[in-house]
C-alpha cells in the first residue's frame, strides 16, 4: 500500500518525527525532556516478512532502574525503539534481537527537566481522579471524533483548529476507520498492507498510516489533549474486516501499536468502543487484549474500555478508570455516584448521547440537556464526555468526522471546566451521597451545589455535618451555568448546629436565586 501515498504525505510525517524526537542510529548521546520521546533508528533486515519475524527489544538502564521497550519495523529496512524516560539524568541502553545486525546497539539518552506544559502522563490519584504524572491535577473535559484521521487533509486541519479554540483536553478516536451511518467513506490510508477494501496482508503493517497517526497525536499533546485511542470497533460491518481479524491478527496489531505509541505521553488506551456488539470478539479475548497492552507498555498507560449495552467487569486488575456510556445515570447525581461505589475507581461518562439534531434517539440531546448531564456528573464525583450531531449536507458531523463545532454547549462546558480547576486540587467528592443532597466538594472547605432542572426562587443555607463545626464562616456565590455568570452573595455565612445531619447559617439566612433551572451555588470557606 505505501507505494500508493503520495510522497508529500511519507515526507511531512517523516519530517514531523525528526523535528520531534531525538534520533539516534549510532549510539551517540541524545538530549531529550523527561516524559519526552527519544527514537534510535537501525538498519536491518528487509527480506521476508520483517514485521513478524523479527523481534527487537532494548533495555534502557540507570542506576538500579531498566525499563524494557520493543522496537517495530518502519519500512525500507529501518527499525525503531522509542523511549520516554521517566526520571531525570542519563540512561544507557542495549538492544536485544533475534537478528545480529539488531543485537548489542548501544547509546546513551540524558533526560532533562520537562518544559514548559510537559506534566507527563495521566495517572489515577485520588483513587476517583487524575492527575499528570508530576501531580498536576488533571480533570477530563472530553469529546469524541470517531474517525476524524481517516478524513480529507483540509478536514482534519480543521478538526485540530477548532479543538485548539475548545474547551476539551482529551479526545475519543478510532485507530481503524469507521463504516457507519454518516461515514461510509474510503479513507486515505489504511493499517495494513494489501487491497482494499478488505483483501488485506494482516501481517504486513503500512508504515505511512501509523506515521500519520503519530503526527496526530503529536500535534494534540501540543495543545495539552489527551488521544484517547478506540483499539476496536464493531463499526466495519465486514467491510473492511477489521473488526473481525483471526486471534494472531488481534495480538500482533496490539503489540505493533503499543511498541510505536506507547512513548508518547498523551496515550490512553480504550480497548473498544462498544466492545459488545463486536459479535466475533469473547469475554476472554478482551482480558487477553487488555493483558496484552498492559504487558507491553511500560509506562503504563491507562486503559479502559467502552460498553453497548453490556458492561465489562471494571474491577479487573488491568482497568485504570471505567468507561462508560449512559445517558439517563448522569440525568441525575444520585445514579451517577453509584459507579463510583461498585467500581472503585474513576468514572468517566464518555458518551452521555450527543448534542444535535440527528433522528436517532441518541443523537438529538438539546444544548441545555448536555449541559446539565455534566453538571450531575460532576456533582457525582464523575466525569463527563462531549459529542456532537447536527445533520449537514456533507455529513461532516463532529462525532464522525470532526470540522467545526456547531452546539451551544461547548462554551458552557468551558466555563465548567474553569470552575473545576478552580476548586479542590484532590478533586470533587460528594458530599452527602446517601440523601438526596446535590453538593460535592471538599467538606469543611468548599462545596459545588447544583439544583438541575429545578427552579428556585431561594435555597436554605444548610452544609452536611462532616468536617464542620460551629463558627465557621463561608462566602457564596450563585452560578447560573447557561449564562454563564457567577454573582456574589452579599455577606458571610456563619454556620451553627441544627440538628444531628446538618448545619446551617446562624442567622437563618438563605441564598436567593432568580426562578430559573440549570442554577449552582458554589460556598467556600473564609477564615
Amino acid at each position: 500500500m505505501r507505494k500508493n501515498v503520495p510522497k508529500t504525505i511519507r515526507y511531512m510525517t517523516a519530517v514531523l518525527l525528526v523535528g520531534f524526537m531525538g534520533i539516534s542510529g549510532w549510539g551517540q548521546p541524545v538530549t531529550v525532556e523527561q516524559w519526552g520521546v527519544f527514537e534510535a533508528s537501525f538498519a536491518g533486515p528487509a527480506d521476508g516478512n520483517p514485521f513478524a519475524d523479527v523481534e527487537l527489544t532494548a533495555a534502557f538502564r540507570q542506576g538500579d532502574k531498566t525499563v524494557t521497550v520493543s522496537g517495530f519495523y518502519d519500512g525500507d529496512g529501518i527499525y525503531r525503539i522509542r523511549f520516554s524516560p521517566p526520571g531525570v539524568g542519563e540512561w544507557t541502553y542495549t538492544t536485544q534481537s533475534n537478528r545480529p545486525q539488531l543485537t548489542g546497539k548501544t547509546g546513551t539518552v540524558k533526560a532533562v527537566e520537562p518544559g514548559r506544559g510537559n506534566h507527563g502522563p495521566v495517572r489515577v490519584a485520588h483513587t476517583f481522579h487524575f492527575a499528570y504524572a508530576d501531580g498536576t491535577p488533571y480533570r477530563p473535559v472530553g469529546t469524541t471524533c470517531y474517525a476524524w484521521i481517516h478524513q480529507p487533509m483540509e478536514l482534519q486541519e480543521q478538526t485540530l483548529k477548532t479543538l485548539a479554540e475548545s474547551p476539551f483536553n482529551k479526545i475519543r478516536f478510532c485507530v481503524f476507520p469507521k463504516w457507519y451511518a454518516y461515514n461510509r467513506s474510503e479513507p486515505l490510508l489504511y493499517p495494513f498492507e494489501g487491497t482494499p477494501p478488505s483483501r488485506w496482508d494482516f501481517t504486513r503493517f503500512n508504515p505511512a498510516f501509523f506515521r500519520h497517526l503519530e503526527k496526530r497525536i503529536q500535534q494534540l499533546g501540543e495543545m495539552g489533549i489527551e488521544a484517547d485511542l478506540i483499539l476496536f470497533h464493531p463499526y466495519d460491518e465486514g467491510h473492511w474486516g477489521f473488526d473481525r481479524m483471526p486471534k494472531e491478527a488481534d495480538d500482533r496489531y496490539l503489540r505493533y501499536v503499543v511498541a510505536r505509541l506507547a512513548a508518547f505521553r498523551n496515550v490512553w488506551w480504550s480497548l473498544a468502543n462498544e466492545f459488545d456488539f463486536m459479535d466475533e470478539k469473547t469475554p476472554e479475548d478482551w482480558d487477553r487484549f487488555f493483558q496484552i497492552v498492559q504487558r507491553c507498555d511500560p509506562y503504563e498507560h491507562l486503559r479502559s474500555i467502552h460498553n453497548g449495552t453490556v458492561l465489562y467487569n471494571h474491577t479487573k486488575p488491568w482497568v485504570t478508570h471505567a468507561s462508560i456510556q449512559n445517558g439517563s445515570a448522569v440525568e441525575d447525581f444520585g445514579r451517577a455516584v453509584l459507579y463510583r461505589d461498585v467500581y472503585v475507581k474513576p468514572i468517566v461518562f464518555d458518551e452521555v448521547k450527543y448534542e444535535g439534531n440527528l433522528p436517532q434517539r441518541w443523537g438529538n440531546l438539546s444544548a441545555e440537556e448536555m449541559v446539565l448531564r455534566f453538571w450531575e456528573g460532576t456533582i457525582a464525583g464523575t466525569y463527563v464526555g462531549h459529542g456532537e450531531t447536527y445533520l449537514d449536507p456533507k455529513d461532516e458531523i463532529w462525532w464522525a468526522k470532526g470540522g467545526v463545532l456547531r452546539g451551544q454547549s461547548p462554551p458552557r462546558i468551558a466555563f465548567l471546566r474553569k470552575i473545576l480547576e478552580e476548586g479542590p486540587s484532590g478533586g470533587l467528592e460528594p458530599i452527602d451521597k446517601w440523601q438526596n443532597y446535590p453538593f460535592a466538594g471538599k467538606r469543611g472547605e468548599y462545596y459545588l451545589g447544583y439544583f438541575g432542572r429545578q427552579s428556585l426562587s431561594e435555597w436554605p443555607f444548610e452544609l452536611y455535618r462532616a468536617g464542620l463545626s460551629e463558627g465557621m464562616k463561608f462566602r457564596t456565590e450563585v452560578i447560573d451555568t447557561w449564562t454563564m455568570t457567577i454573582t456574589a452573595v452579599d455577606g458571610v455565612f456563619e454556620v451553627k448546629k441544627r440538628d444531628n445531619y446538618m448545619f446551617v447559617d446562624k442567622a437563618g439566612r438563605t441564598v436567593p436565586l432568580p426562578g430559573r433551572p440549570y442554577m449552582a451555588v458554589r460556598i467556600r470557606r473564609v477564615e
